[in-house]
């Protein structure tokens, strides 16, 4: 697994998001930029984690950052996850694993016992040239704006 560190730039990418519109990393040029990786849309864990973010979103846009969610669900399952806990911001549907391959996200994991290869629960912060200034690996997924808060100020 390759993952995206701190000073790296995020390679181009055009992805379909909850509505079956192309998002490109290009829409945010000049924009800050916080890229959210979870594994399924509507399990526990992913649900606390982006219902975290949905109910601090005021406080980092105040900070001049909007907010990508990422998963490999089709859009069907992305809309249905946002309309389903009111998400403000966009969930990408990345069915083809080309912003999971960019971030460089996918990999082995292990589950109670199992290991496969999935979408590890990562989050990166990108600055207004889509160059990395934070990457959270250890994801808290109730308290995650919290730690989000803490790296940006």
């Amino acid at each position: 697994m390759n993952t995206l560190k701190i000073g790296d730039t995020v390679p181009a990418f055009t992805c379909l998001d909850d509505q079956g519109d192309n998002v490109q990393l290009s829409d945010y040029t000049g924009k800050k930029l916080i890229v959210f990786f979870y594994p399924k849309a509507n399990t526990p864990g992913c649900t606390a984690e982006a219902c975290d973010l949905r109910d601090s979103y005021q406080v980092l846009i105040g900070k001049g950052f909007s907010i990508l969610g990422v998963s490999a669900d089709s859009v069907a399952k992305q809309a249905n996850f946002k309309n389903k806990y009111s998400f403000p911001y966009p969930l990408l549907a990345d069915e083809s694993h080309e912003v999971i391959n960019a971030f460089g996200v996918w990999g082995p994991k292990k589950f109670m016992g199992k290991e496969y290869d999935g979408i590890h629960r990562k989050t990166f912060v990108l600055d207004e040239h889509g160059v990395v200034t934070h990457v959270v690996d250890k994801v808290k997924t109730k308290e995650h704006a919290s730690q989000l808060l803490e790296l940006i100020g």
